[in-house]
């Protein structure tokens, strides 16, 4: 009897020695299962519409249910108030886990130290890679280090009130049309509605590189030291072209411009304006606000030169001041290879940038949401590689252009002093990188 009883001793041991000995997921090592069970609390952080606001926060619903032990505090605003307020928290050491990043922004908070490099997160797979290209991952690198990981691919785009342009009794063929062309329609449309022809193509430093790769120059040089377009002429056509516009009422001044906040505000969601000029993941937010018929056209005269490129829409970047950077590269990984997130997100974002997903997402998608996709593949087989990260200094290059810009539309300036005064601002700017 004694021996029988020494014997179950020994089998709920043995039996306690393997519960003790199994994680959470059935894997071995006591240490996993604790770490599963963490409750983690994740800051993220971003900018955007109230569409994307609506989405982001489905995804992180579905996260949240996935993940009990992750608590997530999400932290939205617009464009402006977004980085006014993610400029004290950096100098405070105090950034959220997980921030939306642009590429305006990288270099600067990379260079100083304050984001993570992501490649380890790759390399331990954590992020999981297998269905996404290189060319879609390294647009976050500067100097061989992952300081963002991008969320989506994006290209310019004239997205168009198709009414409004017909009511004008113009034509548009985006596959062929010129500046003049786009100064034609945008007059036309003024003088047939009352309206605005087109929006004020803000911000500049997106709209002036463009028109300047339509004719075969680029705006900073490869190594960020000064401009790379030499002659002023090229700033002063293009402001000129805006100037007319204004005059014709077709385009409307810096301080109207202004008051667009976001997607909402914007004329052509008003049916104030026939055209505006903006990223592709922008016509979804436009098409849902408006009960008007709306295209998403190529944008003047980047045929010939391959003026467009594919741009990251923007990149989930993670501070080096984060104290749960794994569970941060988690949460990465599914916002960009999760099929149920990324039916969530719609491309929002930008097309995705997994093969797997896009594959998996566009049976589903909607008539709107599909034009987005169909147009990024459509430009994807005639463009041109895309300009180099910005420099360090380019905020302050940016500031330098808008004011300029301002300056010249309120007739304070003509667009050769405007020419002159821009170019010796960036230049100073950007000197400090020899």
């Amino acid at each position: 009897m004694r021996k029988v009883y020494l014997s179950l001793i020994c089998f709920f041991l043995l039996l306690s020695i393997a519960a003790c000995s199994t994680g959470s997921n059935g894997n071995s090592g006591s240490q996993e299962g604790a770490v599963a069970d963490k409750l983690v609390t994740l800051r993220v952080a971003w900018w955007g519409g109230q569409l994307r606001h609506d989405y982001t926060m489905k995804v992180i619903e579905l996260y949240e249910k996935e993940n009990p032990n992750i608590n997530i505090e999400a932290e939205f605003s617009n464009w402006d108030d977004y980085w006014k307020n993610l400029a004290p928290m950096a100098a405070a050491n105090q950034l959220p886990d997980i921030i939306q990043m642009d590429t305006a922004y990288l270099p600067q908070y990379g260079k100083k130290g304050l984001l993570e490099d992501l490649t380890k997160y790759i390399d331990n797979g954590t992020i999981n890679v297998g269905s996404i290209d290189e060319n879609k991952i390294s647009g976050g690198k500067i100097g061989g280090e992952l300081y963002g990981f991008n969320l989506g691919s994006n290209v310019l785009s004239v997205i168009t009130n198709d009414e409004m342009i017909k009511s004008a009794g113009v034509k548009l063929d985006d596959t062929t049309w010129t500046w003049k062309d786009f100064e034609k329609v945008a007059v036309a449309v003024q003088k047939s509605t009352g309206e605005y022809g087109t929006n004020g193509m803000n911000p500049p430093d997106v709209f002036f590189p463009y028109y300047l790769r339509t004719q075969g120059e680029r705006f900073y040089k490869e190594d960020g030291t000064g401009l790379a377009y030499s002659d002023d002429k090229l700033f002063a056509d293009y402001f000129k072209k805006q100037l007319r516009l204004v005059e014709a009422k077709a385009f409307p001044t810096p301080d109207v411009q202004s008051q667009v906040k976001g997607l909402e505000d914007d004329f052509i969601v008003n049916g104030k304006a026939a055209m505006t000029w903006n990223w592709s993941n922008q016509y979804l937010g436009f098409a849902q606000l408006t009960d008007s018929s709306l295209s998403i056209k190529l944008p003047p005269e980047q045929e010939g030169k391959s003026a467009l490129f594919l741009k990251p829409s923007m990149y989930f970047s993670i501070p080096k001041s984060s104290e749960q950077k794994e569970e941060a590269a988690e949460f990465i990984d599914f916002f960009v290879n999760n099929i149920e997130a990324n039916k969530l997100l719609k491309g929002e974002r930008g097309v995705p940038v997994s093969s797997k997903v896009i594959r998996a997402i566009k049976p589903g998608l909607t008539e709107d949401e599909i034009k987005i996709f169909d147009y990024v593949e459509k430009v994807s087989k005639n463009i041109s590689k895309a300009d180099a990260h910005d420099p360090l200094g380019s905020g302050e290059v940016m500031k330098a252009l808008k004011a300029v810009s301002e300056q010249i539309l309120f007739k304070e300036i003509s667009p050769e002093e405007g020419a002159r005064k821009f170019r010796k601002q960036a230049e100073e700017i950007l000197g400090r990188n020899k």
